[in-house]
């Protein structure tokens, strides 16, 4: 059994007060006994608008931000996943990244979003590369196996199918899920579905107001949210089995009994 924590909190535009917010919450995520800390989207950099400054705003993996990560999980002794503005070659766009970063620093897995944010009047894709489609990265903690993806990916089942095809026991899902009409009930919906038809946990960590709709939450395979938040900046965990996980699998074994696989469209 390992503790996961969700962690929630409205990123800026100043990369130090996000790292040391960030810092706060995976300490008091720590206290609570939780192995793995999962944050928003964009946890480096997020400004009101997306404009110019998240391309000005990116490093490389192997930058200061992540080097602080880094540190953060070395002191408190925890996973860390959040989410970075990867700079590029290219000098007009970024890659939205997820890193997982280790208790000893260093980086086990990322995930470049796939699926970019061109709904709801947004076009991520303006200023965002889509990731390149690849085997999904996954990690371990004490036997648990995690996958990640991004926000908008949740509205694609195939995503996460294939994270679990690749072993995953849970997936990370942080998240800057912008409010508007129906847009949380959509969220609560999306995320306890992906939980439900994979018969996988869900720890899904969003930014909060004003830049996103918060409501982060840890959901077992059979669709149960076992922590939440609600609006405001904070920490919550849940204890992920994979006993739960065999369990649920055993009682609905729908994976098994699919008759389709997932395949890229080469779009």
């Amino acid at each position: 059994m390992v503790r996961v924590a969700v962690a929630q909190f409205a990123p800026g535009t100043d990369k130090d007060e996000n790292l040391a917010a960030i810092g706060g919450l995976a300490a008091e995520a720590a206290g609570h006994g939780a192995r793995v800390v999962v944050l928003p989207e964009f946890a480096m950099f997020t400004a009101p608008r997306l404009d110019r400054r998240i391309v000005d705003s990116a490093e490389p993996l192997d930058g200061p931000f992540v080097a602080g990560l880094g540190d953060l999980a070395r002191r408190h002794g925890v996973h860390v996943v959040a989410g970075v503005n990867e700079r590029l070659d290219d000098p007009e766009r970024i890659s939205n990244t997820l890193v997982a970063v280790d208790p000893g620093g260093d980086v086990v897995a990322e995930y470049r979003k796939i699926h970019l944010y061109d709904a709801f009047g947004y076009e991520e894709s303006a200023l965002v590369r889509p990731g390149e489609i690849a085997e999904p990265r996954t990690f371990a903690v004490d036997g648990v196996t995690f996958g990640m993806q991004t926000c908008y990916d949740v509205r694609f089942p195939e995503v996460t199918r294939r994270i679990v095809d690749a072993g995953a026991d849970v997936l990370a899902l942080p998240a800057e899920w912008v409010p508007g009409p129906l847009k949380e009930d959509h969220w609560r919906t999306l995320v306890r579905a992906r939980a439900i038809e994979n018969t996988i946990y869900v720890a899904a960590a969003d930014q909060c107001a004003p830049t996103g709709a918060g409501n982060s939450m840890v959901v077992d395979p059979m669709g149960v949210v076992v922590a939440a938040l609600g609006e405001g900046t904070g920490v919550v965990s849940g204890d992920v089995s994979p006993e739960r996980v065999k369990a649920v699998r055993a009682k609905n074994p729908a994976l098994g009994l699919r008759r389709f696989t997932v395949a890229p469209t080469g779009g």
